[in-house]
C-alpha cells in the first residue's frame, strides 16, 4: 500500500477547523482500531479448543494478511462524510 496524499482543501470542506478535523479522525481512527481488536478477541475464544499440547499456527511470511491501516480508513471516512462529532462546551 503506497503512500497517499491527503487534499487539504478535501479537509477544510469537511470542517472549518483543522485541528478539529484531526480530532474527529483520530477519534476514528481508534473507534476503527478497538474494533479490529475486539473481532480478533471473537475470532481467537470461538478457535479456543486448545488442548495442552496442541500447536498454535504461527504466522509466516507466506500467511501474513496485509490490512489497511486505521488511520487510512479513518482519513477515507472523514473525506467520504461518514464521520460525525459534535463539539463539546469547555468547562
Amino acid at each position: 500500500m503506497g503512500l497517499k496524499t491527503i487534499p487539504f482543501r478535501e479537509v477544510e470542506d469537511r470542517a472549518k477547523n483543522m485541528y478539529e478535523a484531526v480530532a474527529a479522525m483520530s477519534g476514528q481512527a481508534r473507534t476503527e482500531l478497538e474494533e479490529r481488536i475486539l473481532s480478533k478477541a471473537i475470532q481467537d475464544h470461538q478457535q479456543e479448543d486448545l488442548d495442552v499440547f496442541d500447536e498454535v499456527d504461527e504466522i509466516t511470511p507466506e500467511t501474513y494478511v496485509e490490512k489497511e491501516k486505521v488511520t487510512t480508513i479513518a482519513i477515507n471516512k472523514f473525506l467520504d462524510g461518514e464521520v460525525t462529532w459534535r463539539k463539546t462546551k469547555p468547562v
